[in-house]
């Protein structure tokens, strides 16, 4: 027997919505955010950490994991799941990310992407149908349709060439998924900046009946109003019983304001990357534990946490982790983060269904805008 892959509401207060994904691996609470595994592994922590924090599903790149350890060496070793030892849902990307982020070590056509690879130089075909297949390898519960992603700002022509591209790889990608009920492909929204494009594509892909959306191109060099305001075009076009994923967004704040335009599902890799680089996410906002006025706080990072890694351990031990440059330091820091992440999110989801969000949302901005305690 396998589950179907489906999406529930369970409540809306006003644009804001909350409910969970349904997939043969669990259940996916919404508004959720999904720690970002680039090959296999969030970065400095366990997986059992990052689901004993609260995530219902994790993603893995398309691009790095076809490169090492290669697609087929995962599918003969039992699939993704199978090996790092994580049992519930995965989302992957496309490798679309990629045609923006590796400009210079690709080629672009009709027909897909030619990549050269970072590591050593081989050249690697990225087709809508091998992204499609490399994701079927690879087992993962959500599968994303290969896109081309432009860094904004951009010339309008450059952006409607890449969103027109994007829609017919789109429908490559669909014949190429085929019937796989208890999984998912996603569309991926395009159109920059530009408020008619989104709405084109947004209209083109909900005409393909997919079982989920992203929205994509945005957190990309714009400003956040821009970002919220394409999402004030695409959300309402896009089907409201299909999850709404906004790729690779971001921090705090830009959650918590994505969430109130329509928003089901986030991605970035900010909290561990941050946590690697010494910066903490706290109720109080941003610490950075570089700073010299921790050198000697015996205070932990934040007493009221359910994380051992902000309640027990103190400030100037982290301080002391993090300029030593030990492994120790990224380890607590980013198991707070995302931590923290994961309890933000809970928080949402309890206050949507209370039809409570605007309240919540100005409490915890307001908590970050006070900022953090003061030094000894």
């Amino acid at each position: 027997m396998t589950t179907p892959f489906t999406f529930e509401l369970l409540a809306t207060d006003g644009a804001a919505r909350t409910g969970f994904v349904k997939t043969a691996r669990g259940d996916i609470r919404t508004p959720a955010f999904m720690p970002v595994g680039t090959v296999g592994t969030v970065k400095a922590m366990y997986l059992d950490q990052v689901r004993d924090a609260g995530a219902d599903i994790i993603l893995g790149n398309t691009y790095h994991l076809m490169l090492r350890p290669g697609a087929e060496r995962v599918a003969r070793l039992g699939g993704l799941h199978e090996f790092i030892r994580w049992p519930y849902p995965i989302l992957t990307d496309s490798g679309g990310f990629q045609v923006m982020s590796l400009a210079g070590l690709r080629k672009m056509s009709e027909q897909g992407v030619v990549f050269q690879s970072h590591i050593d130089g081989k050249r690697h075909e990225m087709s809508p149908e091998r992204s499609i297949e490399i994701q079927g390898l690879l087992g993962s519960d959500i599968q994303m349709q290969l896109d081309e992603c432009v860094a904004l700002p951009a010339e309008p022509d450059v952006i409607r060439k890449a969103m027109e591209l994007s829609l017919r790889w789109a429908e490559r990608c669909k014949t190429a998924f085929g019937e796989q009920p208890e999984r998912a492909m996603f569309g991926i929204v395009q159109g920059g900046d530009d408020e008619k494009l989104r709405e084109e594509s947004a209209k083109a892909l909900t005409g393909l009946d997919l079982k989920g959306y992203a929205i994509g191109g945005l957190a990309v060099g714009e400003p956040q109003d821009v970002m919220l305001a394409m999402l004030d075009v695409t959300c309402p076009i896009l089907p409201s019983d299909r999850p709404r994923y906004l790729m690779g967004v971001g921090t705090p704040q830009d959650i918590l304001r994505s969430v109130a335009h329509g928003v089901d599902m986030f991605d970035c890799v900010m909290p561990t990357r941050s946590g690697r680089h010494g910066l903490a996410f706290t109720r109080r906002g941003r610490v950075n534990l570089r700073n010299a006025r921790h050198a000697e706080d015996h205070r932990p990072l934040d007493e009221e946490s359910t994380c051992p890694a902000a309640r027990d351990y103190s400030r100037a031990y982290l301080h002391h982790l993090i300029r030593s440059g030990e492994a120790l330091g990224a380890m607590l820091l980013s198991w707070n983060n995302i931590h923290y992440y994961q309890q933000l999110m809970q928080g949402i989801r309890d206050a949507i269904a209370s039809r409570n969000y605007a309240a919540f949302s100005a409490q915890t901005e307001a908590a970050w805008e006070r900022g953090d305690i003061d030094p000894l």
